[in-house]
């Protein structure tokens, strides 16, 4: 029995190590990303596991000792790669200290899981949190029919259903100017762009995004979903300039990403979460994994009034609430993403991996 739970430990001991090193790989088979997303777990994991290799079997081989020092190294790098998302860091994004109602924008975004059919729940938390813009996706035509009760209140609309887990509606009460959709990387994968008219009249540009994530059976490669991100970002950098700039949508990929920090520092947006926390919004069905999939990063044009995680709708997914001020100095209190050396050049590969 001792054997068994001498083993059982050095297995916990050893995966995460592992399972780190896979996740350093710049590889696009899910094998390797899959490890980007735990990693409150794998630290957790990693650090019961050599406590108990410590305190149960203080006389380890040096093989044992080894573990323990490669455990320790892992709980320091993952602790590393998520505490921006952690109060030790401050935020990047400034609170709003005024009240400018016409230059707010209230934002739901919204994986509403295309097999869920309680379609109430979420016209119930519609009615609850009144929001300017709502994006949903996973929506299907079943999906469109239920929602036909918000048209009164939302007149501005872009319906995109689909059967295959990424159809894209995008509601709005706020005037949308010249919305587009767009099949960015994928035949089947749509993205929305649009200006949307805020009710002061300054015009600002949204993103609509819900790339395909990697997994084992039909699509193994992240390389689309990098791709699609890298697209936008290079489209948001050019655009921001002449006009302030937000994209929401489920990423598939978590926030401490390498794909989605290139994201970031590409695009020059900001993430409202830095400094405030996880805001892990899959899955809903499972505590112990739950993970920062839904995502909303802005340029530097806006402040944060609020920002929630909200209650389940019957998804796999919780949906995220944002609300944003536009203050045209804020351009100047707030720091851009810096480019490192050498994005241009990785973004340049993930948007080739998909052009072969």
């Amino acid at each position: 029995m001792k054997d068994l739970v001498r083993g059982l430990v050095l297995g916990a001991c050893a995966l995460p190590v592992v399972g780190t090193l896979l996740s350093l790989s710049r590889g696009s088979h899910w094998i390797f990303r899959m490890w980007d997303f735990p990693r409150v777990q794998i630290a957790t994991i990693a650090a019961a596991g050599a406590v108990a290799l410590r305190t149960r079997f203080s006389r380890g081989t040096a093989a044992e000792r080894a573990l323990l020092a490669a455990d320790a190294a892992v709980v320091a790098w993952q602790l590393y790669k998520i505490h921006r998302y952690t109060p030790l860091m401050r935020p990047t994004v400034k609170r709003a200290t005024t009240n400018d109602a016409d230059n707010r924008i209230v934002l739901m975004m919204t994986n509403v899981l295309q097999t869920n059919r309680e379609y109430d729940r979420l016209l119930a938390l519609v009615d609850e949190v009144n929001p300017d813009i709502i994006l949903a996706v996973e929506i299907d035509r079943p999906w469109m029919a239920a929602l036909e009760p918000l048209s009164e209140r939302y007149p501005y609309a872009v319906p995109v259903p689909l059967d295959n887990l990424y159809g894209m509606l995008l509601l709005s009460r706020l005037e949308l100017i010249d919305p587009e959709v767009s099949f960015l990387i994928e035949d089947d994968i749509p993205s929305i762009r649009t200006r949307v008219r805020l009710r002061s009249g300054v015009e600002l540009i949204l993103h609509g995004v819900h790339p395909r994530p990697p997994e084992p059976i039909h699509d193994q490669s992240s390389a689309p979903r990098d791709a699609e991100l890298v697209v936008v970002g290079r489209a948001v950098d050019a655009e921001k300039e002449n006009l302030p700039t937000i994209v929401a949508g489920d990423l598939n990929d978590v926030a401490w990403s390498a794909t989605s920090e290139l994201f970031v520092r590409i695009s020059g947006l900001l993430d409202p979460r830095v400094g405030r926390g996880f805001y892990n919004s899959f899955n809903a069905k499972n505590a112990l994994f739950r993970y920062p999939l839904d995502h909303v990063f802005h340029s530097t044009h806006f402040k944060l009034v609020r920002l929630e995680r909200l209650r389940r709708i019957g998804s796999d997914h919780f949906p995220i609430l944002v609300e944003l001020q536009y203050e045209p100095l804020a351009i100047a209190e707030q720091e851009e993403p810096e480019q490192h050396a050498g994005d241009q050049e990785v973004a340049q590969e993930k948007v080739e991996k998909v052009e072969r």
